[in-house]
């Protein structure tokens, strides 16, 4: 099936209030994902992963080990990692469900525990990448960090929460400061519920 860009679920104004800008959503959601999705859908085409999902796309295009992947991988990856994203965040007020807030407890010690080490993941990666709060194949939660537009497809894993760690995410808004950006993205801008379904 073709690539196609969704709709963010809210308006491009409606994260402002909360820390990312109109002028962010327009150049990532507008411009990056939409380069990924035409990309990807010339690099597809005429080839054996034309009409396939995204998801297998991603799996059986992946090369572990590999310094640089192909380029039908990285735009169908960071396709499916933005169409994600988008979905993560909301612009209304978002209460951690219980069930997941145990999880985070059982799995981190707290769930102020749990944001330290999911920024400092963030942080952490060098360069371009995401960070994540996946269940595992062994059924724990981790949280983990992958470069550029690699993501849990890749590994097995289911991923409950991803954050872009790539400069367009976050340097109109905050420039160099991607400590302050994550610590935004967990305190305000994680739709929580969305979350908890994936769990």
């Amino acid at each position: 099936m073709a690539f196609t860009l969704p709709d963010l679920p809210y308006p491009h104004d409606a994260l402002a209030a909360k820390g990312m800008s109109r002028e962010t959503l327009e150049y990532h959601h507008d411009i990056h994902h939409k380069a990924y999705v035409d990309n990807g859908n010339k690099a597809v085409a005429g080839t054996e992963w034309e009409g396939k999902s995204v998801e297998e796309i991603v799996k059986g295009t992946y090369q572990p080990g590999a310094v640089a992947q192909s380029g039908i991988f990285n735009n169908a990856s960071q396709h499916w990692n933005h169409t994600q994203f988008w979905q993560w965040m909301t612009p209304g007020e978002s209460k951690m469900p219980g069930e997941l807030e145990r999880a985070l407890v059982d799995a981190f010690g707290s769930v102020e525990d749990f944001k330290t080490q999911f920024n400092s993941q963030g942080v952490a990666q060098f360069g371009s990448g995401w960070v994540w709060l996946v269940r595992d194949t062994d059924g724990s939660l981790r949280i983990t960090k992958t470069e550029n537009g690699v993501n849990p497809l890749c590994f097995g894993q289911t991923a409950l929460l991803g954050c872009d760690v790539w400069e367009h995410s976050y340097y109109i808004d905050f420039r160099n400061r991607r400590p302050a950006y994550l610590a935004n993205f967990l305190d305000n801008l994680v739709n929580w519920e969305k979350v908890a379904e994936a769990l």
